[in-house]
């Protein structure tokens, strides 16, 4: 992960070590967590000597599209600095994935990343019945039912987390910057948790991170998602090698399921 940003972006990415037959299990996960229409709003602030500062926004937008002859989700994440933090620091970054509705698999990844002047752009797709993903003009070897940085959130939203008991871990594997990572998320237990949105029934997992120039790696994140049918993103805590970032949703519009994890609105 390069920079605060990519944080918003890639609030559940997560590395691995659990038995093989959980990764092939999640082959064939299929979507009841979000539907066609779904918009999601986080805000990001930036912990520096005890002050908070409103660091930025992410939007995530899910809409039904169709691609290569396969009906898809073409999810977008958009994250970009407010204006009060543009001075230290000024992004604006999207994301883009296809995922394949009758796999849940992705089947291109689009990437534009614009961090103080600093552009990346990736165009990645995925040939899962081959196991390659060709990016840029270079093929690279994959496992069966790897996802990109962006699908990797909605897959993770449709684990039944029920399946689990605290301590154990849910792996998966992740094609990000032209590698593999093996990835797990690992499941803490069921508790309320106080937002800027309001009081939740939620669950609690903890991923292990990819170290990189804002995390040192290891379990030091923790997200609460919340405990109902849509499993929403609620808040997201970590610290990062200068401070630490607390991620709130804050807006949510077309959810596919009810939101009946809300105890009470602030």
């Amino acid at each position: 992960m390069s920079n605060k940003n990519e944080i918003i972006l890639s609030v559940l990415f997560l590395v691995l070590s659990v038995p093989a037959f959980a990764q092939n299990d999640f082959c064939s996960t299929r979507n009841t967590s979000f539907k066609d229409g779904e918009k999601l709003m986080f805000r990001v602030y930036y912990n520096l000597n005890f002050v908070w500062i409103n660091a930025g926004n992410a939007y995530f937008l899910a809409e039904s599209d169709e691609m290569n002859g396969h009906k898809v989700y073409h999810i977008t994440g958009d994250g970009k600095t407010s204006k009060s933090y543009e001075w230290v620091y000024k992004v604006k970054d999207k994301y883009e994935t296809y995922i394949d509705k009758e796999t849940m698999l992705p089947i291109r990844f689009v990437r534009n990343v614009n961090e103080g002047g600093f552009k990346i752009n990736q165009d990645v797709a995925f040939d899962h019945k081959k196991g390659r993903a060709v990016s840029g003009k270079k093929t690279y070897e994959m496992p069966k039912c790897t996802q990109d940085v962006l699908s990797a959130i909605y897959f993770a939203r449709n684990i039944d987390y029920n399946k689990y008991k605290p301590g154990d871990k849910i792996p998966f594997d992740m094609f990000l910057d032209d590698k593999v990572y093996n990835l797990y998320i690992k499941y803490v237990g069921k508790e309320e948790i106080k937002t800027k949105m309001g009081t939740f029934k939620a669950i609690k997992i903890v991923p292990l991170l990819i170290e990189g120039t804002i995390f040192k790696g290891g379990e030091k994140m923790t997200v609460w998602v919340s405990d109902d049918a849509n499993h929403l993103p609620l808040r997201v805590d970590s610290p990062i090698l200068v401070g630490s970032i607390k991620v709130d949703l804050m807006e949510y519009d077309n959810l596919r399921n009810p939101f009946t994890s809300m105890i009470s609105e602030r």
